[in-house]
């Protein structure tokens, strides 16, 4: 069962220019930056009251958000839900008939647990799921 709103991916193509425009429009500085080398991205993260904005640039040309950049403009990349069990909910979904783009989970940024469900699946939006794995930065 998903928790709650963990986060909206938004992806960049500058991500210092973003993370200006952002910090300006917040009225807040990031409270972290990560380089996510097995994804080839850079993060950013805002807290906004009880979820977050993470700002993703493409670091190497074959990553997925230098890949959708290509093809989208900037924007909304995903929406991020909170679990308490991944690989639960991973089951769950694939016996209720989604399609799942990692067969087992995979660290991501923030100190989580990440796995997607295929856009085709969720009506044109890609869905991730986070369970955390140990502290974050902001708490």
């Amino acid at each position: 069962m998903f928790a709650n709103l963990e986060h909206l991916g938004l992806a960049v193509h500058d991500l210092e220019a973003a993370t200006a425009l952002y910090t300006t429009l917040l009225g807040q500085a990031p409270y972290k930056k990560e380089h996510v080398a097995s994804e080839g991205v850079d993060t950013v993260f805002f807290q906004v009251g009880g979820s977050k904005i993470e700002l993703l640039a493409g670091t190497t040309p074959d990553s997925a958000i230098t890949k959708y950049l290509g093809k989208k403009p900037e924007g909304i990349h995903h929406v991020a839900f909170e679990v308490a069990d991944i690989r639960a909910e991973m089951q769950r979904l694939r016996q209720e008939g989604f399609t799942l783009l990692n067969e087992e989970p995979k660290r991501g940024a923030d100190n989580k647990l990440v796995c997607f469900v295929h856009p085709k699946s969720a009506a044109g939006v890609l869905v991730e799921l986070c369970q955390t794995i140990g502290p974050t930065d902001h708490e």
